[in-house]
């Protein structure tokens, strides 16, 4: 008898402890349900003015724009990159590039990317298609890789990453490398295959308030294999630079 009442109470206790967990189940999709109608989904965007600056040395004057923009949710973004150059002492406009991308969140720190790409070179220009990753990897630092495909069946690809160290609260270190691969030559835009160029740049930038920042430091740009015999003297130059960063 006595066990009939203990196993009793056993059966009583678990069904219990069941109905305790499936009210608490219930009450969580609940408050996920309440929370997401009211924060999640939302539409947000960002304008990011990542380098804005002019270039000097004994020979060559250029400006540069680097900038990229995002609208979408926590998920699905449209983002949008570009960037170009104007060399001041020829009064021309060398490369303007602008990608149009879809991204997709993977992981908290990694976005998944595709789109297209459009580059305007003086009397040439090129279509793209581009795949590619972009995110913080370990121990902080910024990666944007991405491989391209021509209309003209050329494939490429460019890593860039960069690092910021904090000096202070408003003094920042930040180290960039850029690396830029071919897998077929491309005369026109002076590209040859395998590594054709890669640019390393140091930037001290004091930030005014956290949106907007003022820095200087110096750019390395050097051409590998066969892109030394299509860029000439252009493939190897080192710079002096002062520019500013912002967003928005």
């Amino acid at each position: 008898m006595i066990r009939l009442v203990a196993i009793f109470a056993l059966l009583s206790v678990a069904a219990n402890l069941k109905a305790g967990t499936d009210q608490q189940t219930q009450a969580m999709e609940a408050a996920r349900d309440a929370l997401y109608s009211s924060h999640g989904g939302t539409i947000v965007s960002k304008l990011l003015i990542e380098r804005f600056e002019h270039l000097h040395n004994e020979g060559d004057s250029v400006s540069i724009l680097e900038a990229q923009g995002w609208i979408g949710g926590d998920l699905h973004k449209l983002w949008l990159k570009t960037e170009g150059e104007y060399f001041w002492d020829e009064s021309e406009l060398e490369e303007f590039e602008i990608q149009a991308l879809y991204s997709r969140a993977v992981h908290p720190f990694w976005d998944f990317q595709v789109g297209l790409r459009h580059d305007v070179r003086p009397q040439l220009s090129r279509n793209y298609a581009v795949v590619g990753f972009q995110g913080t990897a370990p121990y902080w630092f910024e990666l944007d890789a991405s491989l391209f495909i021509s209309d003209e069946g050329d494939a490429s690809a460019r890593v860039e990453t960069e690092y910021e160290l904090l000096l202070t609260q408003r003094l920042v270190l930040q180290p960039r490398l850029e690396i830029n691969v071919a897998l077929s030559d491309d005369a026109p835009t002076g590209i040859g295959s395998g590594l054709s160029t890669a640019q390393a740049g140091l930037r001290l930038r004091y930030e005014f308030t956290r949106q907007i920042a003022l820095y200087t430091g110096v750019s390395r740009k050097r051409a590998f294999g066969d892109t030394v015999g299509l860029l000439g003297e252009e493939g190897d130059a080192a710079f002096f630079l002062i520019g500013v960063s912002a967003w928005f």
